[in-house]
């Protein structure tokens, strides 16, 4: 071993545990799954997206029912059988026979109908989730066969800010919401469905900037390969 590379190496290693001790896991990691080779990284965070998303419409949810418990009471003999009720829905596309096969936007309309007769909270949910699936290229967990298409996810975006604004405007026969969500106010503050519904929409639109712009650069990696394979070999002909 030369000189050169003995000083080298002590160096290159001390670095290396350097840079390890440095980085700081948030505790969110999951652990390795039996698809993540057939996952790309942009695959891979992609389905960070929704993962997240769902978790936002799950506190959703969950605020919407403690405001609103007279519809989990339609149908459910509890807030949690409700909601598992209908998460069961949700993930395995059973429907709910008051939206009479209303999905996504329509779905979260339905919710707003003064003749709506089942529980507007599960309409909602179940809105979202479609639009959300919808918006990660029709799957939750993306392989490198899929891909998310940017002005699909931007639309799914401007729905789940149309379904914020709903939850402000829509009121019954006696002009009182329909649904009570966000509150500020002497009795206290109350923003979990303004601020998460606001996550997801961020999300959304970062999801629809990646897609772009994967798009855009596979096109220019694409001209500058097929421009310096073409050039290179006379360039370095030329002397310098």
């Amino acid at each position: 071993m030369s000189h050169r590379l003995k000083v080298l190496l002590p160096i290159a290693l001390a670095l290396l545990l350097a840079g390890c001790g440095a980085t700081r896991s948030t505790g969110r990691a999951e652990a390795y799954g039996n698809n993540e080779w057939i996952q790309s990284g942009a695959n891979r965070v992609a389905n960070l997206a929704p993962r997240d998303n769902l978790e936002s419409v799950r506190r959703v949810q969950a605020s919407l029912y403690r405001r609103n418990p007279r519809e989990w009471r339609k149908w459910a003999p509890s807030q949690d059988e409700a909601a598992r009720r209908v998460w069961d829905m949700a993930m395995n596309e059973k429907p709910m026979p008051q939206l009479a096969g209303a999905t996504g936007l329509d779905a979260v309309r339905a919710a707003f109908d003064l003749n709506f007769q089942g529980d507007r909270v599960a309409a909602l949910v179940l809105g979202w989730t479609a639009m959300l699936k919808q918006a990660n290229g029709n799957t939750w967990s993306q392989t490198m066969i899929d891909g998310v298409d940017a002005e699909n996810a931007f639309r799914v975006a401007r729905n789940m800010e149309i379904s914020l604004w709903l939850l402000y405007a829509r009121r019954d026969a006696k002009d009182q919401p329909i649904l009570l969500s966000t509150e500020i106010s002497d009795q206290g503050r109350n923003l979990v469905v303004d601020r998460e519904l606001s996550k997801v929409v961020a999300r959304l639109d970062l999801l629809a900037a990646q897609a772009d712009e994967k798009y855009r650069r596979a096109a220019l990696d694409f001209s500058q390969n097929w421009i310096m394979g073409s050039v290179a070999p006379f360039l370095q002909l030329v002397p310098r």
